[in-house]
């Protein structure tokens, strides 16, 4: 969020450390399944991702938005001098895939330069969508657990549970990314998925050469395509 570029200005004089924590509050479910914050490390924050040509984009940016000049271009090329680029944070996390009581930390992150205290909030925004795959993957477990009920009332066994949900979901998101995201977060659970772009994050994100299975499945097009004159 952009109210979060002035913040530099704004802790008191003196401030060389600043600790945050990311908690599921509470919800639905009592407890959520932890999932997708080492995708937004790999996609956004691994390696040198400060350039003098960005500090320089964003402090026009920035002019504009604000109508003044409270970019901190000072500290953001402080970065880029000290180090490299890269971002001064450490991020402590519990191991993805963990199911975990809701009101406990899922998160830690803090600078590691106490030059920069700001840095530690900055990236928020970004980092607090782990919402959505945590959401997605913890409704996807919810809806194992009622699957798995039912089929120990009503079947003589639960091999073929991973297959019981199949995501189909690709076509009614919102983007491509979306796609990734919830389809790799269901692919925690079940096995059972049409949604390329979720078992393409698994490979190129978390190092899973295939995650999720189909068939070759037809559709009302390859069927109707066969039309003859009892259909007319």
């Amino acid at each position: 969020m952009s109210w979060q570029v002035t913040h530099h200005m704004q802790y008191p004089k003196g401030t060389t450390k600043i600790y945050s924590y990311f908690e599921s509050r509470g919800g639905k479910y009592p407890e959520t399944v932890f999932f997708g914050l080492q995708y937004i490390l790999k996609r956004w924050l691994v390696g040198s991702v400060v350039t003098k040509e960005m500090i320089q984009e964003a402090k026009e940016f920035y002019n504009l938005h604000f109508g003044e000049d409270v970019f901190n271009e000072e500290g953001w090329t402080y970065i880029l001098k000290k180090h490299g680029g890269r971002i001064p944070i450490k991020i402590r996390a519990v191991p993805e895939g963990t199911v975990v009581p809701v009101k406990n930390v899922l998160f830690t992150v803090e600078n590691t330069d106490p030059e920069v205290p700001w840095i530690t909030n900055y990236f928020e925004t970004l980092l607090v969508q782990v919402w959505y795959p945590m959401t997605v993957a913890t409704n996807s477990r919810a809806q194992k657990e009622v699957i798995a009920n039912n089929m120990t009332e009503t079947s003589d066994t639960l091999e073929k549970l991973p297959f019981m949900l199949h995501d189909f979901g690709f076509r009614g998101v919102t983007s491509v990314e979306s796609a990734a995201i919830g389809g790799a977060s269901h692919l925690l659970n079940f096995v059972g998925s049409d949604t390329i772009a979720g078992m393409v994050m698994g490979r190129k994100y978390y190092g899973c050469d295939m995650a999720g299975f189909s068939i070759p499945a037809a559709e009302h097009s390859t069927i109707t395509s066969w039309a003859n004159a009892s259909f007319s």
